[in-house]
């Protein structure tokens, strides 16, 4: 009782197939590489980026030569 066989998984698989359908399952697993690659480009990204530029944007500090634009609204006070 500890352990599926293979049966128990097919069984399981072809419900899911039923369920959902190929195209969402295909969809569903380009969504998930996507956003695997997209962390992993991230990631390089920071490893290549200056401490000092690290550094200031912790802070909230605008990094220099960087242009902050704005509007400033009154509301009701």
């Amino acid at each position: 009782m500890g352990s599926f066989s293979i049966w128990h998984w097919l069984i399981v698989l072809i419900i899911v197939l039923l369920i959902f359908g190929t195209k969402k399952l295909r969809n569903i697993g380009e969504d998930l590489g996507g956003a695997v690659k997209g962390f992993k480009e991230g990631m390089k990204d920071a490893e290549k980026t200056p401490p000092q530029q690290l550094d200031a944007a912790s802070k909230g500090e605008p990094q220099t030569g960087q242009t902050i634009e704005g509007e400033v609204n009154k509301t009701g006070v």
